[in-house]
């Protein structure tokens, strides 16, 4: 009868623990089923840091006795540090107890080792107020629960691990294709540069004005796009590493924003513009970083929603910030795209227009982080941009 209990029970620890995909509702199953079994009123569960030594508590649960006192009862972190030392399960027994004084002072600890992978990772810590003592029961059905616990936590670490590798294999896609971006981005104005310079320098051909002039237009814009392209490669590096400086004056973001439609009308005639100003208050910032952002929005609408009208808005909210919206009615992007849109290097596949080198609202976002501010995008008959600047 004894061994289809044991299996019962071990059953009863293991099955929430294998298939439940939080590792804290994993703990919270097995914890309420450890108390059917055992009877304890805190439990407390601590894992080992890189350096060997115990961090602070990663689970915790006060269950029974004295459940009020929470901040002045024993949580075994004494216990645990011995565990730790010892490698071996402790326990940490009153020597009189007294009976005059509150139950929460005479304390049952004791300290189980928690192992993964053979190495000890943790300890389980289990305390009862005024006993009794741990059977040889006890200890057996807490062991058990230490097993799974380890078992949890290690489910967890390769999780966590699996996580960060996925991220790492992200990035490096992302450098590779940027990498490929880059290579071909930089080829092309260099082929114009070259091409139409080595045209012109050729001595068995004579050019007339009108055609020299288009030629040297060529050689001139090409020779523009490569230096932003280089610009926004350095720029991007020193808004990674936080080294970029920012010039931050009063300023009145709807004159800053009219001075850039000002400047993209000259250079896109056709392009319809709407400005719907709500704000007339003064916010701290950089002007030319600032004007850097809009720039760029429009570039990329020009580029991925072309043709299409472009509304910009803006209004303060309360006396905490102004929120600036700037919208086309382009494609618009799907929505597995929307959370990544803002990462170096990440450009959304297949998009229609051509294809840009994903740092432009990477260099955007680290701008207005650089603000204290926040910018996110929504996609709905269209793309709306969603600046907030704080007014102090």
């Amino acid at each position: 009868m004894k061994k289809i209990i044991d299996i019962s029970l071990g059953y009863n620890f293991w099955r929430n623990a294998v298939y439940e995909k939080d590792w804290k509702d994993a703990l919270d199953f097995l914890i309420t089923s450890l108390r059917d079994e055992l009877v304890f009123d805190n439990l407390a569960i601590y894992i080992i840091d890189k350096n060997g030594e115990t961090s602070e508590i990663a689970y915790a649960r006060a269950v029974g006795r004295e459940k009020d006192a929470e901040a002045d009862a024993n949580w075994g972190e004494e216990i645990a540090n011995q565990v730790i030392e010892q490698d071996e399960i402790v326990f940490d027994t009153p020597q009189v107890p007294n009976k005059n004084k509150k139950r929460i002072s005479d304390t049952y600890l004791v300290g189980f080792p928690l192992r993964a992978s053979g190495k000890l990772i943790g300890v389980l810590s289990l305390v009862r107020f005024g006993g009794p003592e741990y059977t040889r029961k006890d200890i057996d059905i807490a062991t058990l629960a230490a097993e799974v616990i380890a078992y949890i936590f290690e489910k967890r670490a390769l999780q966590e691990s699996i996580a960060e590798l996925e991220i790492v294999q992200r990035q490096m896609r992302l450098q590779d294709d940027f990498v490929a971006t880059i290579s071909h981005e930089l080829r092309t104005p260099l082929g114009f540069i070259k091409g139409y310079s080595t045209t012109l320098l050729r001595e068995d051909t004579e050019w007339d004005e009108k055609t020299r002039r288009e030629f040297l237009t060529i050689i001139d814009e090409e020779t523009d796009h490569l230096t932003e392209l280089i610009e926004n490669i350095l720029e991007s590096a020193r808004l990674e590493s936080k080294t970029m400086e920012m010039n931050f004056q009063p300023l009145r973001l709807d004159a800053l924003i009219r001075d850039v439609i000002t400047r993209v009308k000259a250079r896109y005639e056709n392009l319809e513009i709407f400005f719907d100003n709500d704000c007339g208050q003064i916010i701290q910032g950089d002007s030319t970083r600032l004007a850097q952002i809009f720039e760029n929005l429009f570039s990329n609408a020009v580029k991925y929603a072309p043709d299409s009208k472009i509304v910009i808005s803006t209004s303060a909210k309360k006396t905490d910030y102004v929120q600036i919206t700037f919208a086309d009615s382009g494609a618009g992007i799907s929505k597995e795209h929307l959370p990544f849109i803002f990462d170096r290097f990440y450009r959304v596949p297949d998009h229609p227009g051509k294809a840009g080198t994903g740092l432009g609202l990477f260099i955007c976002k680290r701008i207005i982080e650089a603000h204290r501010g926040k910018i996110w995008a929504e996609s709905k008959n269209g793309t709306s941009f969603i600046i907030q600047l704080p007014l102090q």
